[in-house]
């Protein structure tokens, strides 16, 4: 930890102890906003003592902070008048004062509750307006970029605006169902309906839709969500992953970066605004008890023997919240109803539940040669477990069952990956190998500091291939420009990877309140994950901003997405550093007359010129108006979908790669009929992948050129 870091680190333990033993006999309940104003003033003296590049706390900070807020309430600009965004002006200059401490917080309050007093008017408007019939042979249009539209002028403007997005939603149900009809006609027992009772069914699932919409909104918007809303934009203001974290959402992140949470062993779907069951992990607790089923669908959630939470309206990442907790064997009490109508409730004790589908896992792919496939969709470590979850360990593993099956080459995935424990990427680099640096970590202000791999041994030591995209983040990208600086391997994949040269740490903002007798549970302030170091490349230069560029690039759909970090503009900036000390690997190959050839391949490829040709034609989709009339509609729609259709099957390789598990796995997966399904789904994903496809043939011909030499 940095030595900068410990006095800020002792400033929140001292403030936490002051909010102990000033809370003492009371619930911050009595005072809420002068709790808020302690989080706020914490995190603001976190940013500015700690943060690696702290921007100034002045106007012009405070500026972007209230612009960002109103993106963060309204971004489609839907709920606000342009009145309302007027009088937030007087804002301008006050939250960088709010935040010190010398202004009293006003902005969020003033702020939240008129977005509350619009969002319960615009809630008003769709009823009365789906209540008659549209007529779809007008010639208007509508604007669907919230960027090229500007806030309502009055609330005449917000009727036409809200008008034109009801009736855009009910055309684009009103042709599906038509085309549905079309589709069945044929059928034995079809039941035709005319146009104007497709036209009524279609208004009603938007009302449907809209309805649940809006009441996600007001469940959403709280006053204290909105708040930790508020905060969670000043932090990322500062830049893009320093974010704040409410306590229950502290323990989200964890869960996610652990791999493993205490619940009951069930996934949640949406369906018709209810929140169903769409399945039970064998061994959990939902599936032991035997009295939950799929598609029983959850009507309240309490915790112990607390008033249950009614979860109509909620969206499932917030039902899921109430469901998990913090410790194994608490309990959780679920109000179901059947199917036939029965109303049951039900109580369950938590328990420890993987998300193995986040572990790591391989699969051979057969051909000219054998090769090995690994799918690491996350860097995970389970920190708070001695023999917990970790990445490098199964990683390793999986390199070995590859290896015990001969294998001629190994492929590591990571598309997708958005990083984890940044230890993990170290030790899993350090399997590919020898000893040496793996990237190079600084904090503000001081020197930088080698994160070496200091295990001489190397697991595998034959060709390798990095998966990467756009969404290939973090520790990802660690991985990838160590595995290119030491020229052990090739990158294939999109342009560049996200470009996240960042490292985080979780600060809570009352540190002593997990053990102190004297604070509430309900005192817990939340948490800072606060970026305080940069990582470097041991070539020197950062992977922030630009990313890993990759070797060998491939068109990719989400390269038109522009969410990358460089199109963030509260991102830090690139800069380079001196390079570290290595040595590249001895290749029995030539690297660069591979990517050449499979760069020009791709380049000349019909398929993939195809491909690059189609997604241009998508982009351009996002700069359209869209007419609301039915006849121009469908035949931007029959374009559109003649396009989509086009590259759906450009996805698809004509002849599927031969896939198999390795004879460990086999027996692992045969042991239940949830395993086997998995599995399926999970070997169909790799043997029609055209990107996997292609990574095989360039580890042909790195094979093929190592036989060459050693034949030689």
């Amino acid at each position: 930890m940095s030595k900068k870091f410990l006095p800020v680190l002792a400033v929140l333990i001292g403030a936490g102890l002051f909010i102990a033993l000033q809370t003492q006999g009371r619930t911050n309940d009595d005072n809420p906003k002068s709790k808020n104003e302690k989080i706020l003033h914490e995190v603001g003296l976190l940013l500015v003592q700690a943060h690696y590049s702290p921007r100034k706390l002045d106007d012009s900070f405070s500026k972007l902070v209230l612009k960002n807020f109103i993106t963060e309430l309204d971004g489609d600009k839907f709920i606000f008048l342009q009145t309302d965004i007027d009088s937030f002006k007087r804002f301008e200059g006050t939250i960088d004062d709010e935040i010190r401490g010398s202004s009293p917080l006003q902005s969020v309050y003033y702020i939240g509750d008129l977005y509350r007093k619009r969002l319960d008017e615009t809630s008003s408007l769709y009823t009365s307006m789906l209540a008659k019939p549209f007529d779809f042979t007008k010639d208007d249009s509508i604007v669907i970029d919230p960027e090229k539209l500007d806030f309502a002028k009055d609330q005449a403007d917000k009727n036409n605006l809200w008008y034109k997005r009801l009736k855009y939603m009910a055309l684009s149900k009103y042709v599906d169902l038509q085309d549905e009809r079309e589709k069945n006609k044929d059928k034995k027992d079809f039941v035709f309906k005319a146009d104007t009772t497709l036209e009524r069914e279609a208004r009603t699932a938007v009302q449907k839709q809209i309805g649940r919409y809006f009441t996600t909104l007001k469940n959403h918007n709280t006053q204290d969500e909105i708040f930790g809303s508020f905060v969670e934009t000043i932090t990322n203001t500062m830049d893009p992953h320093t974010d704040y974290f409410p306590p229950v959402d502290a323990r989200s992140f964890n869960e996610e970066i652990s791999g493993s949470f205490y619940g009951i062993g069930a996934q949640l779907r949406e369906d018709d605004s209810k929140i169903k069951i769409s399945s039970l992990i064998i061994g959990g607790p939902a599936w032991k008890s035997g009295e939950l089923k799929v598609d029983d669908e959850i009507i309240k959630i309490g915790e112990g023997k607390a008033e249950p939470v009614d979860v109509t309206g909620y969206a499932v990442s917030d039902a899921v919240k109430l469901i998990r907790g913090s410790q194994k064997g608490t309990e959780v009490r679920l109000t179901i109803k059947r199917a036939d109508g029965t109303v049951k409730t039900i109580s369950l004790l938590r328990d420890q539940i993987k998300l193995d589908d986040k572990f790591a896992k391989s699969v051979i792919i057969n051909g000219a040669h054998k090769i090995g496939y690994i799918e690491l969709p996350e860097f995970y470590l389970d920190y708070e477990k001695a023999d917990g979850a970790k990445c490098s360990e199964d990683v390793a593993k999986e390199v070995q069952k590859l290896e015990d099956e001969k294998v001629e080459g190994i492929i590591i995935d990571l598309r997708d990956n958005g990083g984890g424990s940044l230890p993990e990427v170290v030790k899993m680099a350090g399997l590919f190998i020898e000893d040496g640096p793996i990237c190079q970590v600084k904090g503000r202000g001081e020197k930088a500091v080698q994160l070496d791999d200091r295990d001489k041994s190397v697991l595998y030591n034959g060709p390798l291939t990095v998966m990467v995209n756009e969404n290939s983040a973090s520790a990802s990208e660690i991985f990838a420009a160590a595995i290119q600086d030491y020229k052990r391997g090739l990158i294939i994949g999109s342009t560049s990877t996200y470009g996240k040269g960042t490292v985080q740490r979780n600060v809570p903002l009352n540190p002593d309140a997990e053990n102190s007798p004297f604070v509430n549970d309900s005192d817990d302030l939340g948490t800072v994950k606060l970026t305080f170091e940069k990582f470097y490349r041991i070539s020197g230069g950062s992977t922030q901003l630009k990313g890993v560029a990759s070797d060998i690039v491939i068109p990719d759909r989400l390269e038109y997405d522009k969410s990358r970090e460089k199109d963030n503009p509260s991102a830090l900036s690139w800069d380079e550093i001196a390079r570290a000390d290595y040595k590249t690997w001895p290749t029995n190959y030539n690297g660069d007359a591979i990517v050449s050839s499979a760069n020009k391949e791709i380049k000349n490829s019909p398929m993939f010129t195809a491909l690059k040709s189609k997604l241009d034609s998508i982009a351009k989709q996002d700069d359209k108006v869209y007419s609301l009339n039915i006849g121009k509609y469908k035949a931007d729609a029959v374009k559109l979908k003649a396009t989509y259709k086009q590259l759906e099957d450009l996805y698809k390789l004509p002849k599927e790669l031969n896939v198999t598990n390795n004879s460990e796995d086999t027996a692992n997966v045969n042991s239940n009929a949830e395993k086997q399904d998995k599995n399926k789904k999970f070997i169909e994903s790799v043997k029609s992948d055209i990107y996997i496809d292609e990574t095989v043939k360039v580890m042909n011909n790195m094979i093929n050129q190592g036989i060459a030499v050693k034949t030689k």
